[in-house]
């Protein structure tokens, strides 16, 4: 099945491309001849056990007018056809790339199904194909179809981590005026509309808008698309951002016999998990919305939603439960969701993008926010503004780190503030929870100093309008006086 050498090589070279970055798993190569004008071809190769998601890629000589449409059927059955509309596509158990049917990936012999509209008498066209598998740790098939960033540059992003569609309980008014499931287009629309760079979709426990995801990115080519389940539990809910499978959340039974089963699973489905409005009442009013799990490992937990949509602060504010994890030493940054669940709703139903969570990314991709994320120099913009921005570094003697990083104290530790789009209003230095000191706006820019013993443990900057109310909240700065 590999004839990758000289022929490879005459592909590549006809269609002028650079040398592929991944290493397939499986790569066959053959030609296309003028007697193979209007015929199918079916090109086989095998699957082994254990694989989670397939991509395959064509490339072949087009110079002489050969057309190659593309298929695939699986040991028992047809996935999928797209033509000549894709060179490549993808299957998984969770999404498919269009035109094809996610599900179970048997073991065994498979086949790429070529259709040949068209090729010249006496023509002789190249091709091959390459396939990649995850399979355990190898996520091989994800690379090979992950979409280039949506920008390439570093930056701040502002997005919205907590929302639901059709796929659960998500709903939005009908052309008739009933209140009817909302389709997953109208929660991305809303989101473009108001000039978010990202969005997490987070049905309830499934991953059927996976696919839909995978749709609507393409069209939608200014804002990244990041596909997420909220795990909803008896004792707790929580976001996985990222996930590359579906994770089972019904702790208790004999797959998932705890939490800490839950959270081993979302870091194999290579995704970060999130509690979410930790603070809220569990009961008949909204069960299991408040987390409870006594025996959470906090180390595979990446963020806690301090803000969910209008509750930045109050009861419902899950700002003291953050404060309190942090003074316990846990490491977890601080973000918002609006946890819209009507793409149409107006300012006075948490509309998408209220709070928004400001990112500061290596680039606009589902891996730079995840792992932005996890790095921590992240702040929630609890209004949703498109403008507003709080950039807070602190140093001692020559060592810097910005929010989410650590800081070994020498001495005096100064705490710099950086704000904008924020006319009026102070800044509010916290101190392990507590506000240590405030400071006027003014210019915008801010410096705190504390001696080296007050900043042990952690710091972090919020501002507040001048009536009180807080706009930004800051992630901690982790100081070490060892």
């Amino acid at each position: 099945m590999r004839r990758i050498g000289l022929l490879a090589a005459v592909v590549a070279a006809c269609l002028s491309v650079p040398a592929l970055a991944e290493e397939p798993d499986r790569t066959v190569s053959g030609e296309i001849v003028g007697a193979d004008n209007q015929s199918y071809k079916a090109i086989p190769f095998d699957v082994p056990e254990g694989v989670e998601r397939i991509t395959v890629r064509l490339t072949y000589d087009r110079q002489n007018k050969t057309v190659i449409d593309l298929g695939v059927f699986d040991p028992q059955r047809f996935r999928g056809w797209s033509g000549g509309t894709r060179d490549r596509f993808t299957l998984s158990e969770s999404d498919a790339s269009p035109g094809y049917l996610p599900g179970a990936l048997p073991a065994g012999r498979w086949h790429v199904q070529f259709g040949v509209p068209n090729a010249r008498p006496d023509s002789r066209s190249a091709y091959r194909l390459d396939i990649f598998f995850d399979r355990g740790e190898a996520r091989n098939a994800t690379a090979a179809i992950a979409d280039p960033p949506v920008k390439a540059a570093p930056g701040w992003y502002r997005g919205d981590l907590h929302m639901h569609d059709a796929h659960s309980d998500g709903g939005c008014a009908s052309q008739s005026g009933k209140r009817v499931p909302c389709p997953l287009y109208r929660t991305v629309e809303a989101a473009a509309g108001r000039g978010l760079d990202f969005i997490a979709v987070t049905d309830h426990n499934t991953v059927s808008h996976f696919g839909g995801l995978r749709e609507l990115q393409p069209a939608f080519d200014r804002i990244l698309l990041i596909p997420g389940t909220e795990i909803t539990t008896f004792h707790g809910h929580a976001n996985i951002f990222g996930p590359a499978r579906w994770v089972d959340f019904r702790v208790g039974t004999p797959g998932v016999p705890t939490i800490g089963a839950v959270e081993a699973a979302v870091q194999k489905a290579g995704a970060i998990l999130s509690i979410n409005h930790p603070s809220h009442p569990s009961g008949e009013i909204c069960m299991g919305c408040g987390w409870t799990w006594p025996d959470t490992d906090w180390s595979k937990v990446s963020a806690i939603e301090v803000v969910n949509g209008f509750n930045a602060e109050g009861p419902l504010s899950g700002l003291g439960y953050w404060y309190a994890r942090l003074n316990e030493g846990k490491r977890l940054a601080g973000i918002g969701g609006s946890d819209n669940h009507d793409a149409t709703a107006g300012p006075d139903k948490a509309p998408i993008g209220r709070p928004t969570t400001v990112v500061h990314a290596r680039e606009l991709s589902q891996a730079g926010i995840v792992d932005g994320i996890r790095a921590g120099n992240v702040f929630i913009d609890v209004e949703g503004t498109r403008d507003r921005l709080l950039e807070v570094t602190a140093s001692s003697d020559k060592a810097t780190a910005a929010m989410g990083e650590s800081l070994r104290a020498a001495g005096v530790v100064r705490v710099q503030a950086r704000v904008q789009g924020v006319t009026a209003g102070t800044l509010r230095l916290i101190v392990r929870g507590e506000e240590r000191e405030r400071r006027e706006l003014g210019s915008g820019e801010a410096e705190f100093a504390l001696p080296r013993g007050a900043a042990c443990g952690w710091i972090s900057v919020n501002v507040a309008s001048s009536e009180g109310r807080l706009l930004l909240i800051g992630n901690p700065v982790y100081v070490t006086c060892k």
